[in-house]
């Protein structure tokens, strides 16, 4: 097999859960192939560098193989290598994203009917 579509390589990859997904994707302009914005038609083949922006951040990888099935997580991680720059920016991103938790934790449970009045009272709205 020498090159598929992009839409089913980031599926059978697990960058995206369906193919819709993809393609969506590839229509908002988020991803590259080879530095160039990559429609759902356009051909991957192994060697390509594409710049993948989902939920779970920014990954450039190299194909490192083509496939049209969507198999196990272990088949698909041999797909493609992410390059350690990516790799190390997606990790500073996590410990900012930590650190933000900590400065500004949740609340621990969901207003009361008393504190929503306190709520709407401080707001100047009641």
């Amino acid at each position: 097999m020498e090159g598929i579509r992009i839409d089913k390589w980031l599926w059978a990859a697990r960058f995206f859960k369906t193919r819709a997904l993809a393609a969506r994707s590839c229509d908002l302009g988020r991803i590259q192939s080879n530095g160039i914005a990559a429609k759902p038609s356009r051909e991957v083949r192994v060697g390509d560098r594409l710049r993948i922006v989902n939920e779970g951040g920014v990954f450039e990888v190299d194909v490192k193989g083509v496939s049209a099935m969507r198999g196990p997580a272990a088949v698909a991680k041999a797909l493609y290598e992410e390059t350690t720059e990516s790799h190390e920016a997606r990790q500073r991103l996590a410990i900012q994203k930590k650190a933000l938790d900590l400065i500004n934790p949740l609340p621990e449970r969901r207003p009361t009917k008393k504190d929503r009045r306190r709520i709407i009272q401080f707001r100047g709205r009641g």
